[in-house]
């Protein structure tokens, strides 16, 4: 579990997991949101125990290949409020960036549009991922307006 992770890890104390613990039964925030708004973890900490934990690789998108058709695919609904970024696909797959692996309703939403692709998942920080999420918007309106002045 995430808090016995980071408290091994010597990131976190004791006293703080349970004090977090205590806010997230009232919050029902994400334990990693709770230690970051209280700035007792880093960003990059987060994602670095999250990347162990969930055997997913940490990613920067300014430095991969997005292949921005692939992106537009997808409902602007499922990349807006699911945080869900779709970066490339084959045949038989789909990566997605996504920089909560615990959103299972997330996770749930993206798998049921890539069906019957296999999803590979890489993690991204979140302010990271909703910058592309912002310019994949751009990018969809951009392409409707196209559409719209050639069709008259």
């Amino acid at each position: 579990r995430l808090g016995e992770i980071l408290v091994q890890k010597k990131l976190i104390t004791d006293e703080q997991l349970v004090e977090c613990l205590e806010e997230q039964k009232l919050t029902k925030d994400y334990l990693g949101v709770i230690l970051l708004k209280k700035r007792l973890l880093k960003e990059d900490e987060l994602m670095k125990v999250l990347s162990e934990q969930f055997d997913m690789p940490l990613v920067s998108l300014k430095t991969l290949y997005i292949d921005w058709g692939v992106c537009l695919q997808f409902a602007p609904i499922v990349t807006t409020e699911q945080k869900v970024f779709p970066i490339r696909a084959d045949e038989s797959s789909l990566t997605v960036a996504i920089s909560n692996p615990l959103d299972v309703i997330a996770v749930s939403k993206i798998e049921e549009q890539a069906r019957p692709k296999k999803l590979k998942f890489v993690l991204v920080p979140h302010v990271e991922l909703m910058e592309f999420i912002s310019e994949c918007k751009k990018r969809a309106k951009g392409s409707m307006k196209n559409l719209l002045e050639k069709e008259y």
